[in-house]
């Protein structure tokens, strides 16, 4: 970014003298509380002091602070191991300037891998995307961090200030309550998907909206529960976590679903089909993979499901 030389300079970084992790937290005001939640966790900040290609993304005092007074703050603040992970998951495994960051999007992988938060092969990811210079990653339920000063450099790799604290992705059903995505929450627990839907390992969920459920609810209203749990299981992709920058045109994806596929089309501008199905929200993160939000009920075609009515 432009200011990046200015940053370096006034935090007294520089290539010809590297710093540590540590040493460039603590020089910085605006990270006093980072520094002190670390402190709590000295194999974690020693670990970050030797690591080598990383990015950190550090939230500033106010950051914190605004955390402090929220559910997800106070359950961080009453639970050690959870206040561990959230740090964890500000820490991403490879070395990202923000220039790195694509107007795409990228979702990079963190260092956060304690299955009690997650199930995402490598570590759970966050996206990143770069608009016009200015960077935002996206966590858990599509919250929004911006980055204040980017590219604070340190001998093993680079700081970046955020405005916000990262979210750890919740699980599916938990994601989708948030989301009021309540017709497919409720469906999950008629048909006992629930637990399946939240614990196996990289998902891919097509999620459809309440108004999605609504428009066929005089099919679905007659189906037995194997009959819907057949029709949520086409919208799981087992194995792959297919983010949207994954995705590519004319691709076919096999399901939970007794192995029936659905079809990728990317139509252009960023837009993304399942079947005929739009994607309106996609990318939100969840503890074992990914959610896209669509606007209507995927049905596998009559002659591969002999009780549905061709719609």
């Amino acid at each position: 970014m432009l200011f990046r030389l200015p940053l370096i300079l006034s935090l007294g970084v520089s290539c010809a003298g590297a710093q540590s992790l540590e040493d460039v937290l603590t020089s910085n005001s605006q990270l006093t509380s980072l520094v002190n939640a670390l402190e709590e966790f000295p194999d974690l900040l020693e670990e970050l002091n030797s690591a080598q290609n990383i990015t950190v993304l550090a939230p500033d005092n106010a950051a914190f602070a605004a955390l402090a007074s929220t559910p997800a703050g106070q359950a961080a603040a009453s639970d050690p191991s959870l206040l561990e992970a959230v740090l964890e998951y500000h820490v991403i495994s490879g070395t990202y300037l923000a220039s790195d960051i694509p107007a795409t999007g990228a979702f990079v992988p963190t260092l956060l891998t304690n299955a009690s938060y997650t199930n995402v092969t490598g570590g759970q990811r966050v996206e990143g995307i770069n608009t016009d210079g200015s960077v935002t990653f996206f966590s858990g339920g599509k919250a929004e961090s911006d980055v204040s000063q980017a590219d604070i450099t340190f001998d093993g790799g680079v700081v970046h200030i955020i405005d916000s604290v990262l979210t750890i992705p919740a699980n599916i059903t938990a994601t989708a309550q948030a989301a009021g995505l309540t017709t497919l929450a409720n469906a999950l627990i008629q048909t006992n998907l629930l637990e399946t839907v939240n614990v196996l390992p990289d998902l891919t969920v097509f999620a459809p909206t309440n108004a999605a459920f609504a428009a066929i609810n005089s099919t679905v209203g007659n189906l037995t529960n194997t009959q819907l749990a057949g029709v949520l299981e086409y919208h799981v992709i087992n194995g792959t976590v297919g983010y949207s920058t994954l995705l590519t045109n004319g691709e076919t994806i096999s399901t939970l679903d007794n192995g029936l596929n659905v079809t990728i089309t990317l139509p252009g501008s960023g837009a993304v089909k399942v079947n005929q199905a739009n994607v309106v929200i996609p990318d939100v993160l969840v503890a074992n993979g990914v959610v896209h939000v669509i606007d209507s009920v995927l049905i596998p075609a009559s002659s591969q499901r002999s009780w549905l009515p061709r719609l």
